[in-house]
């Protein structure tokens, strides 16, 4: 008798059950081999994404580093700008100071008309707290004559004029500074 033929149905359970746990076992190193698998391919990912993340940080700094020069550069263009207006304020400011100078000169220089018993000079007794300012100035300055005669007003003479340079050194004050800031 061969072995086949002396088989127990107790030997025939154990060899099903035998092969039954090699076939669990097979397929517990199946999926550990899987599991093994997918945790390398997500390793992978973590470190694709980590390089992904690494490149965006070095973009997001050589960007940075552009918009800083950028700025920079807008900042030292400001800064001239500011230095020539200023520059530019000065000598301005040094030709109205000469021009004042040589307007002084002349009306010092400049015979002053003899007194006369005309009209013109003489303040009428209207004039007064009651009366018109224009008149009162007109009457205190010698009369319309005296303009005319004398040369142009000086713009330091006329409110318009102080108030116009007043407005528009502010708008151009305005202007630096908002360049400054922006």
């Amino acid at each position: 008798m061969t072995d086949e033929q002396n088989t127990t149905p107790a030997d025939e359970a154990t060899r099903a059950a035998a092969a039954a746990q090699a076939e669990e076992s097979a397929e517990r190193e199946r999926s550990e081999a899987r599991g093994a698998e997918l945790r390398s391919e997500l390793a992978a990912t973590d470190a694709r994404r980590a390089e992904e993340e690494t490149a965006e940080a070095h973009d997001a700094v050589e960007e940075a580093r552009k918009r800083e020069e950028k700025l920079s550069r807008k900042e030292q263009k400001a800064r001239e700008k500011a230095e020539a207006a200023e520059r530019e304020a000065e000598r301005e400011r040094a030709e109205a100071d000469e021009a004042e100078r040589k307007r002084r000169e002349a009306a010092e220089a400049a015979p002053r008309p003899a007194s006369s018993v005309s009209g013109s000079s003489v303040a009428s007794p209207g004039i007064g707290s009651t009366s018109d300012p224009s008149a009162a100035a007109a009457a205190a300055r010698g009369g319309p004559g005296a303009v005319a005669a004398g040369g142009a007003q000086s713009g330091a003479d006329r409110p318009e004029v102080l108030i116009g340079a007043a407005f528009a050194g502010a708008f151009v004050f305005a202007r630096v500074l908002k360049r400054l800031v922006d």
